[in-house]
C-alpha cells in the first residue's frame, strides 16, 4: 500500500524542515539562449532534439555527481520503467446532467467518485463502476463493471481514483504501480445505463496522488491531466511523457522539443531538476484518443491549478528532505494558456499550499496566489504541512515570460502569520480566507484571516471552533471545524464590505467524515441566487478519535443543514447501515483514498452516497427524512 507508506514518510520528514524567509529576490534578466527561438515574449521550448539532448547532458552530469552512491541496500539504484493510443467508437451526444460535483472553478469539472450522467448516477468505488437509475423518480441499480481492462492480469497493482463523464464516455483515471504509469480507462454508458469497456491507455508518470488535489480536469470536450515523471537525464527518451495502448508495448512520445519548457535560469544546468511536470490534453471527440503534452522541468515540489483560461503549475524549492542544495533552486510559476497562446513563467518566492492557494481573475488579467515561507506544494501528503511567513502575490498575465525575472516586492502583500502547520485557505468572492492549526489541537478556537482583494486592511475573525474546511455558500463563505466537547462547528461568513460571522451551528458528537473538497456541497434555493438560503450536506462520523481516518473516508452519515437568510439550522441526517466491504470480493483499489461518501442534490431530490448505499431523503417541515435506500454492492 504505497500511498500509506508515503504518508508515513511525510510524518517522518516534517521535523527536519527549516524556515525560509519570504520575499522577492530580483534577478537580472538574461538574453535568450541560443537553443531557443527568440520570436516574442513567453517561453519557447528547444529548437531541436539536438539542443534538448545537450541540455539533458548537462543535467545528467549534475544528477550523477549529486546522487552518486545513492543506492538501496541490495545495491540497486532508483529507476523508473515506462508504461502508458487505442481504438475508440464514436461518442454520442448524451444530454449533460446537472453538476453534482463541488468544483473549485465553475465550468471546470474535476475527477471524482460519483457523477451524473443524465438519468443515471455513476459511482466509482473499490475498482468497479456502478450505474444507478434516477430518471423518472427511480432509484434502481442497473449495471456494474470492473474499472480496468477485462484482460488485465494483475488489477490489484493499480489504484483507480478519479472518474469523469463526457457524452456517453466514462473516463476512469488511476495509477498503476505495475506499469509505473497513469492508467486511463474509457467505458461507454448506454441510454439504458449499461456499461461497456472501450479502451485503456498508459501514460508514463510517477504517482500523481495528492491528499488535497485531483489530477484530472474536464473543460468541454478536453480532458486535462497532471502527471509527474522522474527525470532520468542520462536516458531522456525513457523519461519523456509518452503514452501507449493496453495492447501495445511501444509508447508514443507526447511532447516535442518545442513543448519541453525550461525556465531561463534553469537552462544553465546549475540547478537540480528531478521531475518533469507534465500537462496532457486529450480530445475526447475523436475516434482514436488524441493527446499532446507539455513537459516542465522542475524540482519535486509542485502545485497544480486549472482555470477556464489556463493551466498553472508551480515548481519550487524542495524544502522538506535531505537535499539542502535544492533550497537554492528558484521557484517558478508557469502559465499554459488553453487558447494556444505561448506559455510563460515567472519566479516566485515561497510555496503555495494546494490548488486553493490560486485564483485567476481574467477580467483584471491577474493570478492571485497565497504563499507560505516553508512548503513543498501538494504532492502526496506535502500539503498537510507548511510553515513560516504568509504572503499573497498578485501576478499580472504579462509577467509570465521566460522565467528569468522575479516578481518585485510590490507584487507581494505580506499577511499575518498564523500559529499552526496544517494550513487551510480559499478564495471566496472578494476575499481570501485562511487559518492554521495542528493535528490534535484543531478543536481549539481559531482565528480566520479575511483578506479583502481590493487592498483594504486584513480582518481577523475569532471563531468559536477550529478550522478544517473553507467553502462557498453563494456569495458568502462557510467555515467548518471541530470544537471542544466533540462538536463539529459550521459558521457562515458574510463577505460584504466587512467580513463577519452571521451564524454558527454546533453539531454535537460529530467530526468530519472526509477531508476531500468534493465531500461538501451547498445548493442554493431557486429564488436565492446570492446563496443566502439553501441546503448544505457534509459526511460526518460519530467516531471522535479516528487518528486520520477522515483521509480515507469514514463518514457514517451525511449531515444536512438549512441556511435561511444566513441563519443555520440542522434538518437531520441520512445515515449508513453497517456494511462489510470485505465481502465485495475487491480486486483492485481496495482503500477509499478519495473517500466514499457524498451529498448529492439533483433538481429537487436529495441523496446521500455512503459506501455501497444511496439513500434518498425528502425535506418537509424543516426536517429531512429517509424515503428509501438502495444497495448496489457487488
Amino acid at each position: 500500500m504505497l500511498k500509506s507508506a508515503s504518508f508515513a514518510s511525510f510524518v517522518l520528514t516534517t521535523g527536519t524542515i527549516g524556515a525560509v524567509a519570504l520575499g522577492a529576490v530580483s534577478l537580472a534578466a538574461t538574453s535568450p539562449s541560443a537553443d531557443i527561438v527568440d520570436d516574442g515574449p513567453g517561453l519557447s521550448g528547444f529548437s531541436s532534439e539536438q539542443r534538448l539532448e545537450e541540455f539533458a547532458e548537462k543535467m545528467a552530469s549534475l544528477q550523477q555527481s549529486r546522487y552518486r552512491g545513492a543506492e538501496f541496500e541490495d545495491g540497486s539504484v532508483m529507476a523508473m520503467t515506462v508504461s502508458a493510443p487505442a481504438e475508440a467508437s464514436d461518442a454520442s451526444a448524451r444530454s449533460e446532467g446537472e453538476s453534482i460535483t463541488n468544483t473549485q472553478e465553475a465550468g471546470v469539472d474535476e475527477g471524482g467518485i460519483v457523477k451524473n450522467a443524465g438519468d443515471f448516477l455513476v459511482v466509482l468505488r473499490r475498482g468497479r463502476l456502478f450505474t444507478v437509475r434516477t430518471g423518472d423518480g427511480a432509484l434502481d441499480p442497473v449495471d456494474t463493471i470492473d474499472a480496468f481492462p477485462p484482460k488485465k492480469k494483475n488489477p490489484g497493482d493499480t489504484w483507480y481514483d478519479e472518474m469523469l463523464i463526457r457524452g456517453n464516455q466514462v473516463i476512469v483515471i488511476g495509477y498503476s504501480y505495475g506499469a509505473f504509469g497513469t492508467e486511463l480507462n474509457r467505458f461507454d454508458i448506454s441510454d439504458s445505463g449499461e456499461l461497456t469497456y472501450r479502451d485503456t491507455h498508459y501514460m508514463r508518470s510517477g504517482d500523481y496522488y495528492s491528499s488535497s488535489n485531483y489530477a484530472s480536469r474536464l473543460i468541454g470536450d478536453e480532458l486535462i491531466l497532471y502527471t509527474p515523471v522522474y527525470a532520468n537525464w542520462a536516458d531522456l527518451d525513457a523519461s519523456l511523457p509518452a503514452m501507449r495502448s493496453f495492447e501495445e508495448d511501444e509508447a508514443e512520445v507526447l511532447v516535442a522539443p518545442e513543448d519541453f519548457l525550461v525556465a531561463q535560469p534553469y537552462r544553465s544546468g546549475r540547478f537540480p531538476l528531478q521531475m518533469l511536470h507534465t500537462v496532457t490534453r486529450c480530445d475526447l471527440t475523436t475516434a482514436e484518443l488524441e493527446c499532446s503534452a507539455t513537459a516542465i522541468a522542475g524540482t519535486s515540489s509542485r502545485a497544480f491549478y486549472v482555470s477556464r483560461e489556463a493551466v498553472y503549475t508551480w515548481t519550487g524549492t524542495a524544502q522538506t528532505g535531505w537535499d539542502e542544495d535544492a533550497v537554492k533552486t528558484p521557484g517558478q510559476l508557469y502559465r499554459i494558456p488553453l487558447d494556444g497562446a505561448r506559455p510563460g513563467a515567472v519566479q516566485v518566492a515561497g510555496a503555495p499550499v494546494d490548488q486553493f492557494s490560486f485564483a485567476e481573475d481574467a477580467s483584471d488579467g491577474v493570478l492571485r496566489i497565497l504563499l507560505r515561507g516553508v512548503g513543498n506544494g501538494e504532492g502526496m501528503w506535502a500539503s498537510e504541512f507548511s510553515a513560516g511567513t504568509v504572503s499573497m502575490a498578485t501576478v499580472p498575465f504579462y509577467a509570465f515570460d521566460r522565467g528569468n525575472t522575479s516578481l518585485v516586492r510590490d507584487n507581494y502583500r505580506k499577511l499575518p502569520e498564523p500559529e499552526g502547520w496544517r494550513f487551510h485557505n480559499r478564495f471566496v468572492g472578494d476575499y481570501l480566507l485562511y487559518a492554521a492549526g495542528g493535528y490534535g489541537t484543531e478543536a481549539k478556537s481559531a482565528t480566520v484571516y479575511a483578506v479583502p482583494l481590493d487592498g483594504r486592511e486584513v480582518q481577523e475573525i475569532a471563531m468559536p471552533h477550529g478550522v478544517t474546511r473553507f467553502d462557498r455558500m453563494g456569495r458568502d463563505g462557510v467555515v467548518v471545524g471541530p470544537s471542544k466537547g466533540g462538536s463539529l462547528g459550521f459558521s457562515s461568513l458574510s463577505l460584504e464590505r466587512n467580513a463577519s460571522i452571521e451564524d454558527t451551528y454546533m453539531l454535537a458528537a460529530a467530526s468530519e467524515g472526509e477531508t476531500r473538497s468534493q465531500a461538501f456541497f451547498f445548493k442554493p434555493d431557486r429564488d436565492s441566487a446570492d446563496g443566502r438560503s439553501g441546503t448544505l450536506g457534509l459526511p460526518v462520523s460519530r467516531q471522535l478519535n479516528r487518528n486520520g481516518a477522515e483521509f480515507l473516508g469514514s463518514g457514517s452519515a451525511i449531515a444536512f443543514l438549512r441556511r435561511d437568510n444566513r441563519s443555520l439550522t440542522r434538518v437531520g441526517e441520512l445515515a449508513a447501515r453497517t456494511e462489510n466491504a470485505s465481502d465485495d470480493n475487491c480486486k483492485a483499489s481496495c482503500v477509499d483514498w478519495y473517500g466514499n461518501a457524498r451529498p448529492i442534490f439533483m433538481s429537487d431530490r436529495i441523496f446521500a452516497l455512503m459506501g455501497y448505499e444511496i439513500v434518498e431523503g425528502s425535506m418537509a417541515g424543516g426536517r429531512i427524512t429517509e424515503e428509501r435506500r438502495v444497495s448496489f454492492a457487488p
